[in-house]
């Protein structure tokens, strides 16, 4: 039996089939999958087989490690599982890990039990966290703390949001002249940021630039934290921090059973105390006093990731925050490999923060100990976290780029100070916005829906969003996504089917299933005319998007095997972008009516290049039936049976044709001959001379007549220059020997006597060709590619030399 290994060596190999699991994942997700399985029928099968495997294996992790918990793993049937049941796959891996996590901290003794059998735990006995969080803590059913709020949130109003400021502290500009409009990008009208002037001309204390002695923080277990939840505490809290140079300050929302959201805690530390503010009073709009503090430019907020903070803050509470420095920025700037809170806890107080609580229902009232104690741990340490971070920015300071790396925070800073609510209108007609169904339809790739179908399923989305507006419900509350998509697939045929559809959660869906049945049916009878998924995606598509990206978003059976695919003549454009309405392709052209062309044959572009030469079709007023031309046409294919076959030779070079002259070899031909002319070169030049339709039969009996003669011609012409060289040839044979006198006879039978034949033992040798007759070698060649010393820079070979290929067609 081997050994026991060491936790060390085991981690190693873990990490290392990890990380090489991780790469081989990005490299398969870099690579086209859709083209690949649509263009190879083996790899969609690999792909297909794959997947089963992959969701088989994941189906049994869930099952496995949900058994002796009160959670339940989802079955994963196929690759949309996974988006509908997510959240109930978020909550099994979070359990994995957190009891990994706990396991691991014990095994190597980073975390020791503080408790003993025989003694009482003290205050510093920490939660276990090998547990996930409770249902009743995630989703409680409390009364709507919103329905006792003074000023009361209007989801039906779509006029833009004013800010709920009644005093404006620390102000350059007077409250009047900031609460001014503008037009934004949209072309909608919005009012300023109250404090725009001054966050803008704001200038940090002099002690942010400074290095200092990082500020120990008061240790947890001896100190406790403040819970305000009345006026008169929140007025002797803003007394203390009046008197202090930064303040921590961290938020917990809640979107559940809302519809945009409720500020439902606010944590504030200084270097000796902590505050947990409740924000769910009725007089919650009050806390804008705290601007007092939050607007003075000479004390710095320390927030982390304050991107939905300075929103949710100034929407529900008024309260606007000039002077930040967002820790998360500066994790960004020192380029750390985590930017995320608990990794700063953990990396400068080495304290392990328990992220669960971020799912809770912060409107539970009396807060939980466990929750009271995430709350306040999240601004406790801050400020020792922002000191730390503040010197390591100063030292780090690029010297080589001259910029600064504390003046990058600062800016980015102002940059999420400056952050705006704005109401959120619905866009029925498009589907835009954070409340729109565009968004929504792409990510589930519903591109199979027929006109019907996406009617209803706009229908729907629509009176989703106005019963939710009306309840002062999140739209996932109302009706989940999963379930919007099942009435869209299925367009229920009456209000008993869609109750069925609707899950049991959903009470206000369920109360108005007849009512919303109507709707259903209605929306389904105006669908019939109504637009496709593709004209709405390729309408809001941006330019740079290219058809296949359009298509392969809003049509997932492209990356199947479905041979039904429907709508994809609609993602394709009929006009360009860059040409506007010119027709991508000649094919596309509209024929013309007035005059129809005689013939038009489509030859290889090889001989067409070679020819050199296009035959114009020239119309004339009177032509011919059709049926005449194609006769006309077999006829000269029946004339050409000697040229039925031609090879087309690609990569290599045509020689020019010859041109034989009429006085080679010096000698001159004395035979009269035409002047050669394009009607009457057909068979030397590879043109195809076109028959014009109104040709008759003594025409073709003359044309042909014309090329018996010219053959004849050439024959003649051919014989003389043979016998020419043959009289050439004897007589320099009688001068070299002068042995034999030879008579020159006009007979006939002499044009029979055969050639002399070549002597090939006197013949020179080829071996040594390259060298000179005497012996001498020859000048080098120059060499293009070869380096020189005096010479140019020798050329670079691009890709090589490749012969040449030929192939013969048929005619």
């Amino acid at each position: 039996m081997d050994p026991p290994q060491d936790f060390k060596s085991v981690q190693e190999k873990i990490q290392t089939a990890l990380i090489a699991t991780t790469r081989l994942t990005n490299q398969i997700a870099a690579e086209d999958i859709s083209f690949q399985r649509t263009s190879n029928p083996d790899v969609e099968e690999q792909l297909d087989d794959t997947s089963s495997r992959l969701l088989s294996l994941a189906t049994s992790l869930l099952s496995s490690a949900t058994k002796g918990t009160d959670l339940k793993g989802p079955a994963l049937e196929d690759s949309d599982d996974v988006d509908v049941h997510w959240s109930r796959i978020i909550d099994v891996v979070d359990t994995l890990l957190e009891k990994a996590d706990t396991c691991l901290d014990e095994y190597t003794g980073v975390i020791k039990r503080k408790t003993a059998p025989t003694e009482q735990p003290g205050p510093s006995q920490k939660k276990s966290r090998s547990t996930t969080l409770d249902n009743s803590l995630r989703r409680a059913n409390i009364i709507k703390p919103q329905n006792a709020f003074e000023l009361k949130p209007n989801n039906l109003d779509s006029s833009p949001w004013k800010p709920i400021l009644t005093t404006k502290p620390h102000a350059l500009i007077s409250l009047e002249k900031s609460l001014g409009t503008f037009v934004d990008d949209n072309q909608a009208t919005q009012y300023k940021h109250p404090y725009e002037a001054e966050i803008h001309k704001l200038r940090y204390p002099e002690d942010v630039f400074q290095a200092r002695e990082p500020i120990k923080y008061q240790p947890v277990e001896t100190t406790t934290a403040t819970f305000v939840d009345t006026f008169e505490g929140v007025l002797d809290m803003l007394k203390e921090l009046k008197t202090a140079t930064e303040i921590a300050v961290d938020t917990e929302h809640h979107d559940f059973r809302t519809y945009s959201g409720l500020l439902s805690l606010m944590q504030i530390s200084t270097r000796e105390k902590d505050w947990v503010v409740d924000t769910l009073q009725p007089w919650r709009h009050k806390l804008q006093v705290l601007n007092e503090v939050f607007a003075d430019p000479k004390i710095v907020k320390v927030l982390h990731g304050a991107y939905m903070d300075v929103i949710w803050l100034q929407r529900d509470c008024g309260i606007y925050i000039v002077g930040l420095f967002d820790t998360f920025e500066a994790a960004v700037a020192l380029q750390y490999p985590s930017r995320s809170l608990a990794y700063l806890l953990k990396k400068f107080v080495d304290f392990d923060a328990d992220k669960k609580y971020q799912l809770a229902d912060w409107r539970i009232r009396p807060i939980p100990d466990e929750m009271f104690y995430y709350a306040r741990s999240d601004t406790h340490y801050l400020l020792y976290i922002y000191d730390m971070m503040r010197n390591e920015l100063l030292q780090q300071t690029s010297e080589q780029s001259g910029h600064n790396l504390m003046s990058q925070v600062l800016d980015r800073s102002k940059e999420t100070s400056l952050r705006r609510h704005e109401t959120s209108t619905y866009d029925a007609e498009n589907g835009q916005g954070p409340f729109g169904w565009y968004n929504l339809l792409i990510r589930q790739s519903a591109g199979k829906f027929s006109k019907e179908q996406f009617a209803v399923f706009r229908a729907v989305h629509k009176w989703r969003d106005e019963m939710a507006r009306r309840e002062d419900e999140s739209s996932l509350f109302v009706m989940s996504n999963a379930t919007l998509f099942d009435i869209a697939r299925r367009i229920p045929p009456d209000p008993k089917a869609l109750h069925s559809l609707v899950d049991s959660t959903s009470h206000i869906a369920k109360r108005e299933a007849f009512n919303l049945f109507q709707i259903i049916s209605k929306a389904k009878a105006q669908g019939v005319n109504g637009p496709t998924v593709t004209e709405v995606i390729r309408s809001n598509a941006p330019p740079t998007m290219g058809i296949g990206e359009v298509a392969k978003s809003v049509l997932p059976q492209l990356r199947s095997n479905d041979t039904g695919a429907s709508g994809i003549q609609d993602v394709i454009s009929q006009t360009s972008k860059l040409w506007g309405n010119v027709p991508i392709s000649s094919r596309w052209e509209e024929s013309s009516t007035a005059k129809a062309r005689a013939v038009q044959f489509e030859l290889p572009w090889a001989q067409f290049i070679k020819s050199g030469k296009v035959l114009e079709v020239i119309d004339t007023p009177a032509q011919k039936p059709v049926a005449q031309m194609e006769e006309s046409i077999i006829r000269l294919e029946e004339n050409q049976a000697a040229d039925s076959e031609f090879t087309l030779k690609a990569g290599l070079k045509r020689k020019a044709p010859e041109v034989e002259s009429d006085s080679e070899s010096g000698e001159v031909d004395d035979t009269p001959s035409k002047p050669k002319s394009n009607s009457t070169t057909f068979l030397d030049t590879d043109e195809i001379a076109v028959p014009d339709s109104d040709d008759s039969e003594e025409q073709r009996r003359e044309r042909k007549a014309k090329k018996a003669e010219k053959r004849a011609r050439k024959e003649a012409l051919k014989e003389e220059r043979r016998q020419a060289k043959k009289l050439t040839r004897r007589a320099k044979k009688e001068a070299s020997t002068n042995e034999v006198e030879v008579e020159v006879s006009g007979k006939e039978g002499d044009e029979e006597d055969e050639d002399e034949p070549f002597d090939y033992s006197k013949a020179k040798s080829v071996l040594n060709a390259s060298r000179a007759a005497n012996g001498a070698s020859q000048t080098a060649r120059f060499n293009p590619y070869g380096m020189t010393i005096d010479g140019p820079k020798p050329a670079r070979k691009m890709h090589g030399e490749k012969p040449g290929k030929s192939a013969t067609f048929r005619r």
